[in-house]
Formats: C-alpha cells, structure tokens, sequence
C-alpha cells in the first residue's frame, strides 16, 4: 500500500508532463503540416543529374 502513494504521484506528473509537451507541439505548430514530408520526397526538383545525361547524350 506504501508503494503506491509513491507511484500514483509520480504517474500523475508524467501524465501532466506528457500531456504539457503535446500540448506545447500543437501551439508550436509541429503538427500543421503532415503530408508534405511525403510529397517532397516524391517529387524531386533537382536538374542535375538530368543536365548532365543530356549533355553526354549528345556527343
């Protein structure tokens, strides 16, 4: 029974603790923008190595 005055306590404060830092990633804005990781990995903008076939094709 002693045993759990102390972990009830100290469950309770990491459940705030938890809680404290979700709340903050919202305000912060960590969650507004979840598709564009995985659209900027798709569509790829770089002409570099494209450039570079075109030249060697044409010798």
């Amino acid at each position: 029974m002693s045993n759990l005055l102390l972990l009830i306590p100290i469950a309770l404060f990491l459940g705030l603790m938890g809680l404290a830092a979700f709340l903050w990633a919202l305000k912060s804005g960590q969650f507004d923008d979840m598709d564009g990781a995985a659209n900027r990995i798709l569509f790829d903008d770089d002409e570099g190595p494209a450039v570079k076939k075109q030249a060697n094709s044409k010798h």
